[in-house]
């Protein structure tokens, strides 16, 4: 997992709240959310800027806290970015910005 992040630190201690996190997608039917794609989205999207003197209850209240909607929002942006997408076709690229 990211450790460069500020709040890596406190990975080990709050991995039960994101295994607890992951077995709630799955009970709602996302069961292909993991681990890594929760952190991901925590690190780079809800902490991006982290606080300097933030508690682990704090932490701990953000991951339980977390909806799947956002998760996968980000997760899909993310995809987008690493992908190679060309968009050669003048038609297509017209339509896509309607």
């Amino acid at each position: 997992m990211e450790q460069n992040h500020q709040y890596g630190r406190y990975y080990k201690q709050v991995k039960p709240a994101l295994e607890s996190k992951i077995e709630e997608f799955k009970i709602f039917g996302y069961e292909h959310v993991r681990e890594k794609e929760l952190w991901d989205y925590l690190t780079k999207k809800k902490w991006k800027k982290p606080r300097e003197e933030t508690q682990i209850y704090e932490i701990v209240a953000d991951i339980l806290s977390a909806k799947i909607g956002d998760v996968m929002n980000f997760t899909t942006v993310e995809a987008f970015k690493l992908g190679d997408f060309a968009l050669d076709d003048e038609e297509e690229l017209k339509e896509l910005l309607k």
